[in-house]
């Protein structure tokens, strides 16, 4: 059900940016904003991997600089079957991972500094886990092309708004036109939101049904948000349109509510406590 209605947003997040061509020039305008989406997502499926772990000085590690991170990765991916994914660390204080990557033979996990000083071996796993949640259900191209249809949406809004459209040909008149071109990002951030928020809970139960303890991702959970709370992330207030990338919402002032990229941490936490019938989080065990 969570496919058909990423799906279905996806189409209409596409549909708002051929409105948004229509708005500036008719049936040529409509031809350009969909030749436009079809290059930026070419363009993001083979680079938007590189370009986001640049963003955020990402470096790769392997087995000799980072065994413990390195190892871990390497046995969840081989128990939920995944090709082993390049792994990075990003300088920063703030408790956070994400997952990119055009499929899972092309993937790549980055976790901060923060988090690795933060949680427990356990905790880790269930970010680890989660993120490669979204590896598995491929949510990494999904989300990177949804960012980027949505920022077009806003630049050709901004296009429209601004130039005035072609209302001679569009058949637009004014009023529909500053409609449009208004709307038409906020429409976009809801529905990127509302994509985003779907993918959360499903790479959550990925990620807790891997490890088969569903409290290490919630104990997670409630460090990282805590952390993301009381420590900036420059580099993701610098880049707002990766935010919805990161396992909680790295960004400090955002917008709450509908235009939420990330499901409150409280029912996260409430839906894998669910998942193992209890509603305290027992003390961490070992994992073997």
């Amino acid at each position: 059900m969570n496919s058909f209605k990423t799906a279905l947003l996806m189409s209409l997040l596409t549909g708002l940016f051929l409105v948004v061509g229509a708005a500036i020039g008719g049936g040529s305008g409509m031809l350009f904003a969909f030749v436009l989406a079809a290059g930026l997502n070419l363009f993001a499926y083979w680079n938007s991997d590189k370009m986001l772990l640049r963003m955020f000085g990402a470096r790769q590690v392997d087995a000799q600089s980072a065994p413990d991170l390195y190892h871990l990765v390497e046995r969840l991916s081989a128990k939920g079957g995944l090709p082993m994914p390049k792994v990075f660390i990003s300088e920063n204080p703030q408790a956070n991972a994400f997952a990119t990557g055009r499929n899972p033979s092309h993937a790549a996990v980055c976790v901060t500094t923060g988090l690795l000083a933060q949680v427990s071996q356990e905790e880790l796993a269930g970010v680890i886990a989660h993120e490669l949640g979204h590896v598995r259900n491929r949510d990494t191209l999904t989300m990177t092309i949804t960012a980027v249809i949505a920022g077009a949406i806003g630049m050709l809004a901004n296009f429209a708004f601004f130039m005035g459209g072609d209302r001679r040909n569009n058949g637009m008149g004014m009023i529909a036109m500053l409609l449009v071109t208004l709307l038409a990002p906020f429409a976009a951030m809801l529905v990127q939101a509302a994509i985003s928020r779907s993918r959360e809970f499903e790479a959550d139960r990925a990620g807790a049904e891997l490890t088969g303890r569903p409290l290490w991702l919630a104990n997670a959970l409630a460090s990282i948000d805590a952390s993301a709370k009381r420590t900036l992330n420059p580099q993701a207030d610098a880049n707002p349109a990766a935010a919805h990338l990161f396992i909680i919402n790295p960004l400090h002032g955002g917008l709450g509510g509908l235009f939420a990229t990330h499901p409150p941490t409280a029912e996260r936490i409430a839906r894998l406590r669910a998942m193992t019938g209890e509603s305290r989080a027992p003390s961490s065990g070992p994992w073997s």
